[in-house]
């Protein structure tokens, strides 16, 4: 029997309300933006001052760590390894059937029953990153906003690097900390 919020979406449907709200609200409430300035400035505004392409590998190497951490104690670890291995047999079995359309409709369908749950424990770490994901993006646009089109190593956003040094890290964190 599932304990009680973890076969919910509620949390995670009000952190996303929160975000949209954040991000809505970012420029006509000035308390958000000015206590998010206030605590990020001195922070990782001082490491992107220092240096931007270091600061930012810096911050985004510590939102990545930060984040599998979250990923790895918020989630049911044990129960999510459980569920691929089922979903890695059942996805074995359909290849064997794939000229049998009945059976591999049959096999389809009980893949689909797992989504909703591998869903709800995937999600729940969301719980904890999703607002202050929004409001370190929030952040960012403003940061580089006022620098006049920079681009790291030549030709990188800072989304794109954000982007694609996060995938990187979180992958090196996600396989040493063995999470799944």
């Amino acid at each position: 029997m599932e304990s009680k919020g973890e076969g919910s979406f509620k949390p995670i449907f009000f952190v996303m309300l929160a975000s949209l709200a954040i991000a809505f609200f970012w420029d006509k409430l000035p308390l958000i933006k000015d206590s998010v300035h206030a605590v990020l400035n001195p922070s990782a505004g001082a490491l992107l001052n220092w240096n931007l392409t270091w600061g930012m590998l810096i911050i985004v190497f510590t939102i990545g760590l930060i984040t599998t951490i979250i990923q790895k104690y918020a989630t049911d670890q044990k129960t999510l390894r459980e569920l691929k291995k089922e979903q890695k047999i059942l996805q074995e079995e359909m290849k064997k059937y794939k000229e049998h359309p009945e059976k591999l409709m049959e096999l389809q369908k009980k893949q689909f029953e797992f989504l909703p749950k591998t869903m709800k424990l995937s999600m729940r770490a969301m719980i904890y990153t999703g607002v202050p994901f929004i409001l370190f993006f929030r952040w960012f646009m403003d940061f580089f906003t006022a620098i006049p089109d920079f681009r790291f190593f030549g030709f990188f956003t800072w989304f794109w690097f954000y982007l694609i040094f996060t995938m990187v890290f979180s992958s090196i964190f996600r396989k040493y900390l063995k999470v799944v």
